[in-house]
């Protein structure tokens, strides 16, 4: 294997770990009846007018398995995280004490869960397609490195390396789709 080919595989193995990282992060936000502090990352609160991370105005812990505190850095951001939260959708009813915003988490219903089943392997289909468009990439590197005096044969090898790569890749998000459809289906 030339030094060229070692890099095109490094590169894209790479870019394929970042896909099953990704895939990874997605499935936290994936609620399985247990409270997580991650189930709000990416929600957006109305911060004087620029909408800001839930974590940047806010700390958000979970003191129980059914509960999320969120206690808001300034006591007037009460009201704009409470909307917020209503506004996303999430299923959850912010409950505002005055002091802190607590969310209770409540249990799923059999059809919640195939729902959230379902949303896991559309995620783990998005991250397939990302790992099959790497190799796709992979493929193109190794024809340019064809063109630029590789062998015939090592350009083989290394479309078949890619191959193998992604195969691997493939299995791996099956594996975190698995165990992610468990965790939501046991109650």
């Amino acid at each position: 294997m030339t030094p060229e080919t070692k890099a095109c595989i490094e590169k894209h193995k790479t870019q394929m770990e970042h896909a099953i990282q990704h895939l990874e992060k997605e499935l936290t936000k994936v609620r399985a009846g247990k409270a997580s502090p991650q189930m709000l990352q990416g929600l957006m609160v109305d911060y004087y007018g620029t909408p800001t991370p839930i974590d940047q105005v806010a700390s958000v812990n979970t003191p129980d398995p059914k509960t999320i505190n969120i206690q808001p850095w300034e006591k007037t951001m009460l009201k704009d995280i409470e909307k917020a939260i209503l506004a996303a959708n999430l299923g959850f009813t912010p409950q505002n004490t005055g002091e802190i915003i607590r969310i209770n988490v409540p249990p799923l219903t059999e059809e919640r869960r195939k729902e959230l089943v379902k949303k896991a392997k559309e995620e783990s289909e998005k991250a397939k397609i990302s790992i099959r468009n790497i190799r796709r990439d992979g493929n193109e590197d190794a024809k340019k490195l064809e063109k630029g005096g590789l062998s015939e044969d090592e350009a083989k090898h290394l479309e078949k390396d890619m191959q193998d790569l992604t195969n691997k890749f493939i299995e791996k998000v099956d594996q975190v789709l698995a165990a992610k459809e468990k965790d939501i289906l046991t109650i």
